[in-house]
């Protein structure tokens, strides 16, 4: 029996990293396929497992997953279950965001950080392609830098065509195990490649009718970093369902609105149409970005959906 951290999962099969150094494409035991998994993935890249080799030692079966430290979650286009895990045992998460080719919407972001949110994860934020932007977009880029950090979560403007303003990202890379997500065509691939020449990842160039980019990546995979650590490459996302929440919480997952709260005269206010609600007026005079007061107000419907 062998133990080991999972670095590449295909749906069915999963490469796993030996604490030995080797690697071995492993399968999974047939008892993880019948339990009551609400998820596509029984197991995830990031997850320590314990595996048995084969005699050709190339290959193996994976026999139990260790308990995780945390994972994050998005919903599943397989309707037959309830949500795909992206990663597990993660230190923190960065959304790679630009405003042009494609155009990344703030709900995504907001969607995405409720999620790191709500499962503990830090998550930043990455503004690529500066390079493209004219004043219009670099003017929107500095409000959501001023609102996002001002909120308390690290923002890191740069360009990967022009290797711009990369060394602070790396510090921040440095040592910890990271997840790298963001809509197809942001730059994800491009910026592992320059992190880490070695890798030679396949990228693509956006439509420039749809300004959209392909799926280029296709599953999950970590990678090692020169300078220490591993960064997760994600598949691009479109959409960001938020799952496993109770209406009355969501609101602990923006933490400014979170800290306004306390303020407000009855402890479930929803921050809608409640009386002695605390967020409304914070909202009204700016306290609170009303950006992000829509946000929440559109999790809040997409739930409400779900009791009626």
């Amino acid at each position: 029996m062998k133990t080991g951290l999972v670095i590449k999962s295909t749906g069915s099969r999963y490469i796993v990293l030996g604490d030995d150094g080797s690697k071995v494409e492993c399968t999974i035991k047939g008892t993880f396929r019948i339990k009551d998994v609400e998820t596509t993935n029984p197991v995830a890249v990031g997850d320590r497992v314990r595996y048995i080799e084969n005699q050709s030692k190339e290959t193996g079966v994976i026999t139990a997953i260790e308990e995780r430290k945390n994972y994050i979650i998005r919903r599943a286009s397989n309707l037959s279950k309830k949500y795909h895990i992206i990663a597990a045992n993660i230190d923190q998460s960065f959304l790679m965001v630009t405003l042009r080719m494609p155009k990344t919407f703030v709900e995504f972001i907001d969607r995405f950080l409720v999620t790191s949110e709500a499962y503990r994860i830090k998550c930043s934020l990455i503004f690529n392609k500066i390079d493209l932007y004219d004043d219009t977009e670099y003017n929107k880029m500095k409000y959501l830098i001023n609102l996002y950090s001002g909120i308390g979560y690290d923002c890191f403007s740069i360009s990967v065509k022009n290797n711009e303003n990369i060394e602070p990202l790396k510090n921040a890379l440095a040592g910890k195990i990271s997840l790298l997500s963001g809509n197809s065509g942001v730059g994800k691939s491009s910026l592992l490649n320059l992190l880490n020449p070695s890798l030679n990842l396949k990228t693509d160039e956006i439509s420039l009718y749809h300004e959209q980019g392909k799926h280029v990546t296709t599953f999950p995979e970590m990678h090692p970093m020169p300078f220490g650590g591993f960064v997760i490459d994600t598949p691009g996302i479109k959409g960001f369902g938020i799952i496993d929440m109770e209406r009355n919480e969501i609101y602990h997952f923006f933490p400014e609105i979170f800290r306004k709260s306390r303020e407000c005269r009855f402890y479930n206010c929803l921050h809608v149409n409640e009386p002695g609600c605390a967020v409304r007026p914070a909202v009204e005079n700016g306290e609170i970005d009303p950006v992000r007061y829509r946000s929440y107000l559109n999790i809040l419907e997409d739930e409400n959906r779900k009791y009626r």
